[in-house]
């Protein structure tokens, strides 16, 4: 288990970048990620596969809420995705390799690394993969979640220096429909923690009071939470968890 830096606890963590469309910002941006920097604060970020084996930072799995594609992302080679505007403002879909030489060590990176098949099942080990090769030599502070466990596991493997993380949540059916019914009920209790080698958890604002999140914390593990969206929410929160990621205000 390799421990959470004290980087990711000092300075609250902007969701997706610091992005605001009416700026021109647009989520998982390169304007977003400035603007974070700018701004102090660490970046959230999220990453997806493309048809070729490359991590794209891209929160959904198709193009068209965020692009004027449609689509898979992974139905996209790294190039093609590259050349694809995202909607309202300058930039392209981004590579992780490019973000990281953006961002370069001025801001903690927290990445989530998307579960590829929908069921938080046992995925093909690309974008763990492709993940792990995108970080080899990078030495600012950056960890690594995911929904999926069984990626946290593979990334205990593959890049075992990198502090590791769960997101977690109630998972009720409403918000995770696509998820079978007995793997709901199995994550909900964060089982999985120990045995990933996880360092942290980043946890649903709305489900912070969990006796799980609070056995967690008392064993000395930060709790990261998402996704705070206003100063009084944010004062809340903070009597629970020990950073928050944010979004649509000013942390």
């Amino acid at each position: 288990m390799t421990r959470l830096p004290s980087e990711f606890l000092s300075r609250p963590i902007a969701h997706r970048g610091y992005h605001d469309k009416t700026a021109g910002r647009i989520e998982n941006s390169p304007a977003a990620f400035a603007a974070a920097i700018a701004a102090g604060y660490g970046i959230e970020m999220d990453v997806q596969l493309s048809c070729d084996g490359v991590a794209m930072v891209f929160h959904d799995y198709d193009l068209d809420r965020l692009t004027d594609q449609t689509g898979p992302v992974r139905d996209r080679d790294a190039r093609a995705l590259q050349t694809i505007g995202l909607s309202g403002g300058a930039d392209m879909i981004p590579t992780l390799d490019a973000v990281l030489d953006q961002v370069n060590g001025a801001a903690p990176l927290l990445i989530e690394l998307k579960d590829q098949h929908g069921e938080m099942g046992e995925t093909d080990g690309t974008l763990e993969v492709a993940t792990a090769e995108a970080l080899n030599g990078y030495s600012g502070p950056v960890a690594l979640m995911s929904f999926n466990p069984h990626m946290v596991a593979r990334l205990q493997t593959l890049c075992p220096h990198v502090p590791r993380g769960i997101i977690s949540s109630a998972w009720h059916k409403e918000n995770d429909p696509h998820v079978p019914v007995d793997t709901r009920a199995r994550l909900v209790g964060i089982p999985d923690f120990e045995r990933v080698g996880a360092s942290f958890i980043s946890h649903d604002v709305k489900d912070l009071k969990s006796p799980r999140v609070e056995q967690i914390k008392a064993n000395g593990f930060p709790i990261l939470c998402w996704t705070v969206r206003s100063p009084e929410q944010e004062r809340e929160v903070r009597k629970i968890a020990d950073n928050i990621t944010f979004e649509g205000y000013a942390a």
